[in-house]
């Protein structure tokens, strides 16, 4: 038999903690059909990795791809990282199922997370993954459905509990998402409206995704001086729906609050010691991103982007925003509390590009107005499509995070604008830093957590390893090179030391440079039909 591709001569870790192990790789179509010493085998192309290190390629537990994919479907940040999959539908948006009453205000809400496109030529979940297909991308994207992308469809954009009748209506959503392909369903806790969502709403929709083997990832609903309570209740939504839980980004924000994760870390090992499947991820930097409006305190953002834009435009509202985003209120702290108008910096904003890369203080004192003024004025100027990067992470937390038997690796990259340096830097950095300078990992434990356990926390099933009969999505990297150098101040530079990215057998990137092909598919369930006993 003559192969399409092989690679010889490669130290080949296979992605389930292994040491790595010399030895030869053969590729046909889409799949790795030997691993072998033997390399005497022909085939049409060979790859040489002598001294090289071979994986399978890295799988992004937390993406904000969902609309970027459609201006790069080369997925160049992410390529030149060793990304071959990213699973996107985070933090309980998803950008379908969607209807045309919603879409707009969905899409404005958005804007300042996930970018924006000119037309969403899709209503339901298999018709978002049909057009992704049809790009085609360089990655393989797998999707989450969104509860507060769910809520809004039937809800709105209103705070208030869902009667009996809307229940049944997004779960009968949600089931069918997970039917047309979903891997899981996911809520963002401190987003409307995501957040509107009460405990009991959240098992009965994660019930639903449980029947289907669906996995639910959740921001928690607070990550500074409510994380502890926040975990308890993501655990408790765990057991009672019977679903396999991931924790987004699990950190403790905010100095006071820094060292909490002993506590969480604690409470996750004991539920899983009672049987629940359970795990989390992060990405290796001590800044978070997101959109600016997240700033602004609870009531301000209740009833959708139309509400949000009145609120600031009215005096005695925007008066009220002003004075809670400088001292927080009863039982919610705001950001300048927990981190401080300095370490907050504009990653984008749509209509003042000359404030990106500069903190809130900065432009503060260019402007000569207060720092809570700069927020309103922004949002206002930009029509909510503002993003931030947010210093407020201990790297203690950070550490023990990471080398948590149950963590993976995630980039949450938002690619808008000049963004967070994570959009391009993410994984290199966990295997320079962490693996190479600090020895917190070994290497074969790193690629473990960027392979094969979130392979398995996703269903992807014959992903995330490397064995005969598996797809052929392969990262070859020079360990000694490989290395992040993207910065916040220059945060859109590809990182160093990957060599070849392969993605259902196909060469995606050779000696560092892009080939044209876009091979990626949209892995899905491998069947429509709920679990028996259901």
């Amino acid at each position: 038999m003559r192969y399409d591709i092989r690679i010889i001569d490669g130290v080949v870790y296979d992605g389930l903690g292994n040491p790595g192990v010399t030895s030869n790789i053969y590729v046909s179509k889409n799949r790795i059909r030997l691993v072998s010493p033997q390399k005497r085998i022909g085939a049409k192309d060979t790859v040489s990795a002598a001294g090289l290190a071979v994986a399978p390629g890295f799988i992004d537990t937390h993406s904000h791809s969902d609309l970027q994919l459609f201006s790069d479907p080369f997925a160049r940040s992410k390529i030149t990282q060793g990304v071959t999959t990213e699973i996107v539908g985070q933090d309980g948006f998803s950008v379908a199922p969607v209807e045309k009453k919603i879409q707009p205000d969905l899409a404005r809400y958005l804007s300042g997370l996930a970018g924006s496109i000119d037309d969403w030529d899709w209503t339901d979940f298999g018709s978002y993954l049909k057009r992704l297909s049809k790009l085609p991308t360089a990655v393989n994207v797998a999707s989450l459905v969104g509860n507060g992308t769910v809520r809004a469809m039937v809800v709105g954009f209103d705070k208030r509990q869902a009667n009996e009748s809307e229940l049944e209506q997004m779960k009968a959503l949600v089931a069918e998402a997970m039917i047309q392909g979903a891997v899981g369903i996911s809520s963002g806790l401190i987003y409307p409206t995501s957040s509107y969502a009460d405990e009991n709403e959240l098992v009965e929709l994660c019930k639903i995704a449980a029947k289907y083997d669906g996995v639910y990832v959740t921001h928690v609903r607070n990550e500074a001086d409510g994380l502890i309570g926040s975990v308890d209740e993501a655990l408790r939504i765990a057991r009672r729906a019977q679903i396999r839980l991931h924790i987004s980004h699990h950190k403790a924000v905010g100095k006071r609050n820094w060292g909490k994760t002993k506590h969480t870390l604690m409470r996750i090992e004991s539920e899983i010691e009672r049987g629940l499947s359970i795990s989390c991820d992060m990405y290796p930097y001590t800044a978070g991103s997101t959109m600016l409006s997240a700033l602004l305190p609870p009531w301000a953002l209740e009833g959708g982007p139309k509400a949000v834009r009145e609120r600031l435009k009215d005096p005695e509202q925007r008066s009220r925003i002003v004075k809670e985003l400088e001292e927080g209120s009863l039982g919610w702290s705001s950001y300048s509390q927990l981190a401080g108008w300095d370490k907050i910096l504009i990653t984008y904003a749509k209509a003042r590009t000359d404030v990106e890369g500069k903190s809130i203080a900065q432009i503060s004192k260019e402007r000569g107005v207060p720092p809570a003024q700069v927020v309103i004025d922004l949002l206002t100027e930009s029509e909510e499509a503002v993003s931030m990067v947010v210093f407020h992470i201990s790297e203690d937390d950070l550490r023990r995070v990471i080398a948590h038997e149950r963590s993976t690796i995630c980039t949450d990259g938002l690619l808008i604008g000049n963004p967070h340096p994570r959009a391009y830097g993410t994984f290199p950095r966990v295997l320079r830093k962490y693996v190479i300078e600090e020895r917190l990992l070994t290497l074969e434990n790193a690629i473990r957590k960027m392979t094969s356990m979130p392979a398995s926390t996703f269903g992807l099933k014959d992903r995330g390893i490397i064995r005969r009969g598996a797809f052929a999505d392969l990262v070859i990297f020079d360990p000694e090179r490989i290395r992040d150098v993207a910065t916040y101040d220059d945060p859109r530079r590809f990182s160093e030391g990957i060599s070849y990215v392969i993605v259902n057998g196909r060469v995606v990137l050779r000696e560092g440079q892009f080939t044209g092909v876009r091979p990626g598919t949209t892995p899905r369930r491998k069947s429509g039909r709920a679990l028996k006993g259901s």
